[in-house]
């Protein structure tokens, strides 16, 4: 296979409804899209790098410059580029910059899925044909207005709806939650937030029925994380920990969680993505699909990922206008009144760019083609 070009773009994008974390309130995007190029055929990727180096040491700044300087030519030059799965080996001279590889790599699998006349979700390996959603629901203004949300999303047919966390709003908002609405499956999502000594506060929450605690402390860390799993009875959920399939064996053997959440652009991309699932279900752990505010190209590679056999949890996979409100797909992902997904079955990914819609909100773009061989 040969890469004709690559196309870097950056877009801005406001969302639909600002979205609070413990690291900060988003209310836009600045969103790196990836086109290849090859023998007639294109196919897109999205860096889900955020516009500060806050979820990991990534942004989009560096994405843009790694894959610009380094990764894409690597790309464009390669001579044993088979398939996605080869993307790694191409890159493994970069260390680090997963998210910047996961654009590229994905994009490669959707090449290649579109070559085959196959869809993604079948070139990976997915055995699906509709994925269960849930949803994420950032801090709120209110209590009110929190309950008001999850109200709308548990009608909009969600099967699990997992609420944003940090210390002054984690119990308060358990209660009153469970108070309303005793049997939902609920979790919680901490981002690092909290430390050692909050342990005992940390094991208060058995008393909620949470599916799972996600990442309560360190983004880097397993031991304390196994320490404070063997102090509670809810499950702990690993996210910004697992970064590879060695991570989430670590995890594994150290009781360091139940549950692993696995991000496309966290670990690198599709390879690694099914490496830590395949790592996952060996050894009986479930698994889901987590979000980053992605637009629709993103999500429809999280579809295709979530179609796997092991992601037997709900994932963050929600409809485009939880977050757009005008995607830059076609049709837009919408999510069923019995809260599923279904999973394209058409070549590559199953949607269609809406390339007039990228172009008004491109800011910036690079264009690089491989370079001509020079024969004596």
């Amino acid at each position: 296979m040969k890469i004709d070009a690559i196309h870097l773009r950056e877009i801005a994008m406001p969302l639909a409804f600002p979205f609070e974390t413990s690291f900060g309130v988003t209310t836009g995007r600045r969103i790196l899209l990836i086109e290849i190029e090859s023998e007639g055929l294109t196919a897109w990727g999205e860096c889900v790098a955020g516009e500060h180096p806050y979820f990991s040491d990534e942004s989009i700044d560096t994405a843009w410059i790694t894959t610009e300087a380094e990764l894409a030519p690597r790309l464009l030059n390669a001579t044993d580029l088979e398939s996605g799965g080869s993307c790694p080996h191409i890159f493994k001279q970069v260390r680090g910059h997963r998210m910047a590889k996961a654009a590229l790599e994905n994009a490669v699998w959707d090449l290649v899925a579109q070559q085959e006349d196959v869809s993604l979700s079948q070139l990976l390996g997915g055995t699906r044909k509709t994925i269960p959603c849930g949803v994420s629901i950032g801090i709120q203004p209110s209590l009110n207005a929190l309950l008001e949300t999850i109200a709308k999303e548990l009608a909009a047919g969600y099967q699990r709806i997992k609420l944003k966390c940090k210390r002054g709003w984690d119990v308060e908002i358990f209660e009153a939650v469970r108070a309303r609405w005793p049997e939902i499956l609920l979790s919680c999502d901490a981002n690092s937030a909290y430390r050692m000594r909050d342990f005992d506060h940390i094991a208060s929450w058995d008393q909620f029925n949470l599916l799972m605690i996600e990442q309560p402390l360190w983004y880097d860390d397993f031991y304390f994380h196994s320490m404070l799993q063997k102090r509670i009875e809810t499950s702990i959920c690993l996210d910004e920990s697992i970064r590879n399939r060695r991570d989430a064996l670590a995890a594994i053997d150290m009781e360091s969680c139940r549950i692993i959440n696995i991000k496309n652009g966290r670990v690198g991309g599709f390879s690694e993505a099914i490496a830590v699932h395949n790592a996952a279900m060996e050894r009986g752990m479930p698994v889901w699909c987590g979000g980053m505010l992605e637009t629709g190209i993103g999500r429809a590679h999280n579809i295709a990922l979530s179609s796997l056999p092991n992601f037997s949890l709900p994932g963050d996979v929600s409809a485009s206008s939880r977050y757009w409100v005008d995607d830059i797909i076609e049709p837009e992902v919408t999510v069923s009144a019995a809260g599923e997904i279904t999973v394209p079955t058409s070549a590559g990914s199953g949607y269609a760019v809406r390339r007039d819609r990228i172009e008004r909100l491109t800011v910036r773009q690079q264009t690089l083609r491989a370079k001509a061989l020079v024969t004596a």
